[in-house]
This record gives structure tokens, sequence and C-alpha cells, in this order.
């Protein structure tokens, strides 16, 4: 397991029936996570002491209580700062499991040697586009929501990245993709980040369990003829390490060799020193 334990500003602090107790600089939340299906003594004070509690709802959904929580607060990274406001559906706007992957491709980056042109597709907020900038790659961020590209961009600007060579786009990632093979554009590195379900700008619908093989083989046109890496995250069930592994290894390391590997991905738990799972990546890196 890949575990994102180099945090200094959030912390999964304990979980138990559903839900998990968390550190977010000087705020504690308790969300739900479907992952934590045992029951702790819940011996911690905090849990009785949040500032924010998200309760989903047996009919689906669910909604956030306050209890002296700002409507927007930040927390850093490493050099990396990002706004976080609790919205819909649980999230706050980052996922710091993904700090794994951060650490991973930036090091990759900075070892490369030569300019590193990255395309993040399905982009959200943020946070694999600031470490690829920060690294000194030149990065395309695409996403299909306008509101998560502008917070995006406030994450860069909070990070001083501001004039770093960065392109922010809202459109739908694979109409995205098949004008850049059209215009001939190549990329040496790949991020994505599928939803399970979506919808484009223009009601384009994503299911990943049917789409995300036939897109991962057509981002093989955008490839330069030396990928650096290629990152796939997945948060659905049935999208297992082997499964991703199985993927890029028949699309991006049959056609350029390397090697392909892949793993759940986790949060380490302060109480009880063991690793909450939070999804999968698969990796491959250049030969």
């Amino acid at each position: 397991m890949w575990i994102a334990d180099g945090w200094n500003d959030y912390e999964v602090i304990d979980t138990s029936d559903g839900e998990k107790l968390e550190r977010w600089g000087d705020y504690i939340l308790v969300r739900p996570d479907p992952q934590v299906i045992w029951k702790s003594k819940k011996s911690d004070k905090r849990w009785k002491s949040m500032n924010g509690h998200y309760h989903r709802s047996k009919a689906g959904g669910g909604e956030w209580e306050f209890f002296d929580l700002p409507q927007e607060w930040q927390i850093s990274y490493r050099e990396l700062k990002f706004n976080l406001k609790p919205f819909s559906f649980k999230h706050t706007g980052l996922f710091p499991e993904q700090a794994c992957n951060w650490d991973w491709f930036s090091e990759l980056i900075k070892k490369a040697g030569r300019p590193i042109k990255v395309l993040n597709l399905f982009a959200y907020t943020g946070g694999a586009t600031l470490s690829a900038a920060a690294a000194g790659a030149s990065v395309t961020h695409v996403d299909a929501s306008k509101g998560m590209v502008n917070w995006a961009k406030e994450n860069a600007a909070c990070s001083g990245l501001s004039d770093k060579p960065i392109r922010w786009l809202v459109d739908d990632c694979v109409k995205f993709v098949e004008r850049e093979i059209r215009r001939g554009n190549k990329y040496d590195a790949i991020i994505m980040d599928p939803p399970s379900y979506g919808r484009g700008p223009k009601g384009e619908t994503w299911k990943i369990e049917e789409s995300i093989f036939p897109f991962i083989e057509l981002t093989m046109d955008i490839l330069s003829n030396e990928p650096l890496f290629y990152l796939v995250n997945s948060y659905t069930t049935g999208l297992q390490p082997a499964v991703l592994t199985y993927m890029l290894s028949m699309t991006v390391g049959r056609k350029y060799g390397g090697k392909v590997e892949a793993s759940e991905i986790g949060l380490p738990v302060s109480n009880s020193g063991l690793i909450l799972p939070c999804g999968a990546s698969g990796r491959y890196v250049m030969p």
C-alpha cells in the first residue's frame, strides 16, 4: 500500500462505525467513510467537540452540521497551500491520500533532466497540478467544472505558483483529448482521476466501467515518444489495483515498455496505528 504519511496539517485521528474523525489544520471534522465497517470506543474527546459533522441520510446524500467552522480556511502540504471549504456530499476540496502520488511523480519530474509537459485530466481543485508545477513541469489542467478550475487557480495563487506554466481549461476531458490528437499535441506524462459517473458541460455522460479503458487507449495518441509517467486513480470499488495494472500494461506498458504497478493508497490513523484504505492508483514509469 502507498501511504500518504507526510502531512503536518492533516490527520485521520480515529475511525468508527462508518465515520472518520479528522483534523484539517486547526479544525476537526467528522465525515462518513464507507470503508469504516468496524466500531471502536471513540475514546478521543474530539469526537464530541468537532467543528463540522456531515450526516449521511439513509435516503441518500446528507447535510453538514457546523460548530464554529469558518466558511473557508487553508492548510499546507510541503510548499503547497490549499483553500478548503465544506461543500456538496461531504467533500472539502482536497483528497489528502493523493499526497503519496504527488511525492512520487514530483521526484520523477525533478530528476527527469529535461522539460516535462504534464496533462492532468479530471483535475478537480489542482493538488496534482500544483505538485507537478512546483516540481518544474508545465501543466495542462482540465476539468469540466468551472468552479473547480477557479478553485484550483486560487490554490495556485496561494502557493505562489501563478507565474508557472499552467494552462487552465474548463472542458470535457474526452473531447479535449480528441482535439489534442487532431492538433498533434503531445505530453510527457498523464494524470487522471476519473469519477465513477459524471456529465460534461454539454451533457456528455461518463460511466467509468464502460469509459475508462477506451479513454486510456485514446490517450496513447497524445503521449510523447519518451513518456515519463502515467497515473490513474480510482475510487470505484470494481477498479481494484490488479485491474489498473492490467489496463496500463495493455496500453502504455505494451507500447513503451517500462514498469507498471498498482496499489491501494491510504492514510495513517493516529489512534489505532493502522492504515485507512482510500482507493487505488495505477502507475507507469518509463524504462
